[in-house]
């Protein structure tokens, strides 16, 4: 189930009532079922991102805040809703499998920090389960959303 952190709940709050700056990026990255992110993830140090290699980058898939990598930014005023839609995810085994060791059980979205261990954890996604491919195949992440309701 996706769900929101902590964290990121906190710096949309600073963004919006103290006008403090986003992310020039975000990235989404690949963790294992070592430890589940949930909404008391901070950092991406207390995940375990799969290993960078064969096709995988360390720190995940780069998106840049545009409407080409968020293909929609709706609101609901009626309701009350806000959505983002990100672009589809992909990253294609080359050279041996993705990961290299283990699976992947979570998608991440983290901040721009340069720090990888220290990218904070804004937002997560299950794959449904532990997930691996073979050289030459993808691992795509589709209609990734991101929901919120404002408080009342």
């Amino acid at each position: 189930m996706p769900g929101w952190t902590n964290a990121h709940k906190a710096d949309i709050l600073r963004q919006i009532y103290r006008r403090t700056t986003m992310p020039t990026n975000y990235y989404i990255a690949l963790v294992t079922s070592a430890v589940a992110p949930g909404p008391d993830t901070n950092t991406l140090s207390e995940l375990t991102e799969i290993p960078a290699g064969n096709g995988y980058v360390a720190g995940g898939f780069q998106l840049t805040p545009n409407a080409t990598d968020f293909d929609f930014v709706e609101e609901d005023d009626v309701n009350d809703l806000g959505r983002i839609q990100i672009k589809d995810v992909e990253w294609t085994a080359s050279g041996g499998p993705i990961p290299a060791t283990g699976t992947a059980a979570y998608a991440v979205m983290t901040d721009d920090n340069a720090t990888l261990a220290d990218r904070k954890v804004l937002h997560h996604w299950s794959l449904g389960g532990e997930r691996s491919v073979q050289d030459g195949s993808p691992i795509r992440l589709i209609n990734l959303e991101i929901r919120g309701l404002e408080p009342a």
